[in-house]
């Protein structure tokens, strides 16, 4: 090792220097204090032995400096001395000495010390090499989660979360975490919301996040329902998940047009429908998590309920309840249940439980992972449309093209050709901006042709609030005889001069009906109207609408442009 010497003795000094450099070592001396430090700063030594008491700097106020200068670096400094009190000797201690060689030198006792320190070294150096090797990989795991979050954030965008009527709060315990709030607008219209906690935390937990998001927001921007968005969110984690790892979740879906909010909840705490009358309605979780049960065993029915504009709906995962304060006390779901009963006129129950949440705790986030989101109902169209697009593909699509798609016999009853049909239309680059006009063109069309057309229910049924329920009674005991019929859509598209326009034909194997007596309904915007709303929302986005042969085919024409230079996508 390198070693220092301060000894104002040359004597004393060529003497201990003799015996370390027989031991095989390397020696640097010194004379005084202020040299010893200089030398230090110059060679960085291993040990340093040193006088206590030396002229221009004494030994004390040297080791003070030396330790100064090593900083986090151990270097054992050693008094070489001939005081004997104890209070001297604690006097060496204080100054930053580690131990002492008494005068005269012991050859035996200088080996023996020496090589105690070596290894004590040998270990420290171990230990800071451990120490820097796990900081770098603790910092290159960080900045790994960083890139992985913005490449989640870009799949998993916000949706339609900035919209003015849905407040959130999300506090993960890392970077990634176990918790996921998508949310996004339904091209025919109504919000769907997502809320999951996967077990654990942090990177492992946020595993099944990006499957999902994919799930989540590409069948919604394709038109499927929520049951159709469960069932498959349900499989895909049974794919990729361990045994012992799923996903707590809720789905809820609001349709401002029919007044309904459908939620589903399997493993999350209550979820709550805040009532504009101030009745709170809980809603529990009726399901097992999502990732357990197989796709034969797995029951995506939402439960149901009727809602009305200044409704509150409030989801929560667990970490929520969880939270404690300083003495380890849980908040606990009977305090949520007591705060929203206290609810005062014009309270917004975000508002109050996050502020009940801090006061609670007493800080602003708390130490699980944790999310709170609250959907205020409002009428349709309300509010304008401020679903984030995620980015559209570099795939420029096709401009001109016809396709012929038709759905016979059980298909009618058992599969939805929506999505299919606005997947195609959506290949169209210009056309994915208007999905919400065509899906709606689309689902009018069909819902026409089979309740219609193949079922031969009748628009009159739905005059009332009765009658509408045994419609859909009626409807679901006709899907079970659909043998021998047909739903056939014929779609052309041809681009025009910074615009398209796309024609859609939609034919039933039905008797048709005679358009005079049937299209004269107008359409109403009394709440309590039921029917003959569909005429009239095709009449309204289409260029051209008309009904062919024996009235079992209708024909649209829609027209669309490119959105003006510097136009936003909202």
């Amino acid at each position: 090792m390198n070693l220092l010497i301060a000894e104002d003795s040359d004597g004393d000094r060529m003497i201990l220097a003799t015996l370390l450099r027989r031991l095989g070592h390397h020696v640097y001396e010194a004379s005084d204090g202020l040299k010893a430090v200089s030398v230090f700063v110059k060679f960085e030594p291993d040990i340093v032995l040193m006088d206590a008491l030396m002229p221009t700097m004494s030994g004390m106020e040297a080791a003070r400096r030396i330790k100064t200068l090593a900083g986090t670096r151990f270097v054992p400094v050693i008094f070489i001395t001939a005081l004997a009190s104890e209070r001297e000797q604690a006097q060496c201690l204080e100054a930053g000495g580690d131990d002492f060689l008494l005068k005269p030198y012991s050859r035996v006792i200088l080996e023996a010390k020496i090589n105690a320190y070596s290894r004590m070294l040998n270990l420290q150096r171990s230990v800071m090499q451990q120490r820097d090797q796990i900081r770098m990989q603790n910092e290159q795991m960080l900045a790994d989660q960083r890139l992985a979050r913005r490449v989640f954030d870009n799949v998993a965008h916000t949706g339609c979360l900035d919209a003015p009527n849905i407040r959130y709060h999300a506090s993960p315990l890392s970077i990634f975490n176990g918790d996921v709030l998508f949310a996004a607008e339904r091209p025919g219209g109504g919000t769907l919301i997502f809320m999951g906690d996967f077990t654990g935390h942090g990177l492992p937990a946020a595993i099944g996040a990006m499957p999902i998001a994919e799930v989540f927001y590409g069948m919604t921007a394709k038109g499927f329902g929520a049951t159709d968005l469960l069932t498959e969110i349900n499989q895909k984690l049974c794919n990729i998940l361990p045994v012992g790892m799923f996903c707590c979740g809720a789905l809820l879906e609001a349709d401002g047009k029919q007044g309904t909010i459908g939620v589903w909840n399997g493993g999350l705490p209550d979820g709550w429908l805040v009532r504009k009358s101030g009745e709170r309605l809980a809603i529990p979780s009726l399901h097992l998590p999502l990732g357990v049960q197989s796709l034969e065993r797995f029951d995506a029915t939402m439960e149901l309920l009727t809602s009305a504009p200044g409704d509150y709906v409030v989801l929560m995962t667990d970490g929520f309840p969880e939270s404690c304060d300083a003495h380890g006390k849980r908040l606990g779901e009977d305090l949520v249940r007591q705060v929203l009963a206290e609810l005062g006129p014009g309270d917004h129950p975000f508002d109050v439980l996050l502020a009940r949440l801090q006061a609670f705790t007493g800080h602003p986030d708390p130490a699980d992972d944790m999310t709170l989101c609250c959907l205020e109902v409002v009428a349709q169209g309300a509010i304008k449309e401020v679903t984030e697009s995620a980015p559209e593909s570099a795939l420029s699509g096709p401009g001109s093209w016809h396709c012929v798609y038709e759905v016979r016999d059980q298909a009618l009853a058992d599969f939805n050709p929506l999505p299919l049909l606005l997947h195609i239309c959506m290949e169209v680059p210009g056309l994915r901006r208007r999905s919400g006009e065509v899906f709606t063109l689309l689902s009018e069309l069909y819902s026409n042709a089979l309740e219609h057309g193949v079922l031969k229910l009748s628009s009159e049924w739905k005059k009332s609030a009765e009658g509408f329920s045994l419609y859909y009674e009626e409807r679901m005991r006709r899907l079970y005889d659909t043998h021998g019929h047909y739903i056939r859509f014929t779609l052309d598209h041809e681009p025009l001069a910074e615009a398209g326009r796309l024609r859609i034909r939609c034919e039933d194997s039905g008797q048709g009906f005679d358009p005079k007596v049937n299209t004269t309904s107008v359409p109403t915007n009394s709440v309590h109207e039921y029917s003959g709303r569909g005429m009239g929302i095709l009449k309204r986005l289409a260029k051209e609408v008309s009904i062919c042969g024996s009235g079992n085919c209708v024909e649209i024409v829609y027209d669309w442009e490119f959105p003006a230079q510097g136009a936003t996508n909202r």
